[in-house]
């Protein structure tokens, strides 16, 4: 019978969903579609120090905003549960207490101010820092002396004395560690907490898992964890380590550096499909030379042995572009319903009901809808839509070298070309034969009337056409706007 396909994404209630994790969920979904498995969420909060209170909720509600679908998980239960580390301690009990009687463990009674003594000696001879292992031949008569007298212990891994740990990645084949270069670590803390190694290869055998997906910065724990499933004799899953993400500099993301969680971004009114696009193409690429690609598309073409071992550049730039294009795809009612948020303090300035209406702002979304970068753009962008009149120089009405009189003329004629057109005649195209048919009978420069006129309309140097812009303020609102204009002359 062959073994059931099944993968995780562990991440820990320390804060937002990084950018990596993002990357991490989206290859564990990816490759439990393609081999028909199934996808476990499972809560790694061990590390009680820095766990924020409600980030497992976060958690769940930013991944569920992003469309992934889990099978089993501390919201959905599951035959293999309890899904949250810190409800699962007497597994994680019985599991060391079985390494304790294998004699694959051992109690270190060493203090903090021990160790910090020891690495410090060790930093000052440039040696690497690591436990230099007092405790792991204590007899039994020792041990039984400490434990009676009440000492605080750690547990550690009893690392092989030497040789070489042979492991093998999906991505990278065969990796050789020298075994002297292992540390025994702690496995269970003081406290009786198991550390994230621990914790982690105990919920991968108990949960049955397939394969573990994870971030290349793992690498070096991995002869680690290799060692632990032996220790245990248990076969350990197929482990796959995807490439790093870097910036655009060559240098790790960095909260410093930029937006790396993902919330910022869908807070900045980015689209869950342009993150999953861009994002699955941070260490894969179709065979195809394909970009655009929704979810269902790219699970279709996704293969594992496609992932490359080069570190993935994280190029807000491209992802504006997908999040534009997915932008320009949206119907506009959606589109609209998604901006309304962004355009509050814009429709708190409205003066006018009318502004403030569906069809109304439909148009301003519209609009601008080829030009959308980002949802939050939408506020700035449109601003000049909503008050009563725009505010700005004279001297920005001038095209180029433009006499004053010659831009005051020019309105003028636009005036009173846009008075005698009726109500029922203003839209965009309407509006711009019969503008660009006036122009060329006088034969004119095109730019002496449009850009007198879209800065009378926007107050702005930059914005969509004067034609479309006319048609969204209407025609009352818009011929008040070239009449202001037109004072500034007086």
């Amino acid at each position: 019978m062959a073994k059931k396909i099944r993968l995780r994404f562990p991440p820990s209630p320390t804060g937002y969903l990084h950018v990596g994790g993002l990357r991490t969920v989206l290859f564990n979904y990816l490759i439990a579609k393609k081999l028909q498995g199934d996808l476990i969420l499972r809560i790694e909060d061990t590390d009680q120090k820095r766990e924020v209170k409600g980030a497992a909720e976060q958690l769940i509600e930013i991944i569920d905003w992003l469309g992934f679908e889990f099978q089993e998980g501390p919201h959905l239960g599951g035959d293999y549960g309890p899904y949250t580390q810190s409800r699962r301690q007497e597994i994680y009990d019985k599991h060391v207490q079985e390494l304790l009687d294998k004699g694959e463990v051992y109690r270190c009674f060493c203090s903090s101010e021990r160790l910090q003594k020891m690495r410090e000696e060790q930093q000052a001879q440039k040696e690497a820092p690591r436990y230099d292992r007092r405790c792991r031949d204590l007899s039994e008569a020792e041990v039984k002396e400490k434990l009676d007298k009440g000492e605080k212990y750690v547990i550690r891994q009893k690392m092989p004395p030497e040789g070489e740990v042979v492991v093998k990645d999906f991505l990278r084949g065969e990796i050789k560690f020298q075994v002297a270069d292992l540390e025994d670590q702690v496995l269970i803390k003081s406290d009786g907490i198991p550390t994230y190694q621990f914790a982690s290869v105990v919920d991968d055998h108990t949960m049955k898992i397939s394969h573990v997906v994870r971030g290349e910065e793992w690498l070096p724990s991995f002869p680690k964890n290799v060692l632990l499933y032996r220790s245990f004799d248990w076969e350990a899953p197929e482990f796959i380590h995807l490439p790093l993400i870097l910036d655009k500099q060559g240098g790790k993301l960095s909260k410093r550096k930029g937006d790396v969680a993902v919330e910022d971004y869908k807070e900045k009114g980015y689209l869950p499909e342009a993150l999953i696009n861009f994002t699955a193409l941070l260490g894969w690429h179709p065979k195809e030379d394909e970009e655009i690609m929704s979810l269902e598309t790219i699970v279709q073409k996704f293969r594992p042995e496609d992932i490359g071992v080069s570190p993935a550049v994280f190029d807000v730039d491209k992802l504006d572009y997908f999040n534009g294009y997915y932008i320009r795809q949206m119907e506009i009612d959606q589109l609209t319903e998604l901006c309304l948020p962004y355009l509050k303090e814009n429709l708190d300035k409205a003066q006018d009901p009318a502004k403030k209406e569906k069809e109304y702002l439909k148009k301003v979304v519209g609009l601008e809808q080829e030009r959308l970068k980002k949802l939050s753009e939408i506020a700035e962008l449109t601003d000049f839509l909503f008050i009563e009149e725009p505010d700005y120089e004279k001297d920005l009405l001038i095209w180029k070298k433009m006499e004053e009189s010659e831009v005051k003329e020019n309105l003028k004629e636009l005036e009173n070309l846009l008075t005698d057109l009726p109500e029922e005649s203003w839209e965009a195209k309407l509006l711009e034969e019969k503008i660009v048919t006036h122009i060329k009978e006088k034969e004119a420069k095109v730019g002496n009337y449009l850009w007198p006129l879209r800065v009378a309309l926007t107050g702005k140097s930059q914005s969509p056409g004067p034609f479309e812009i006319a048609w969204t303020l209407g025609k009352q609102n818009s011929l008040k706007r070239i009449r202001k204009a037109l004072k500034k002359f007086s």
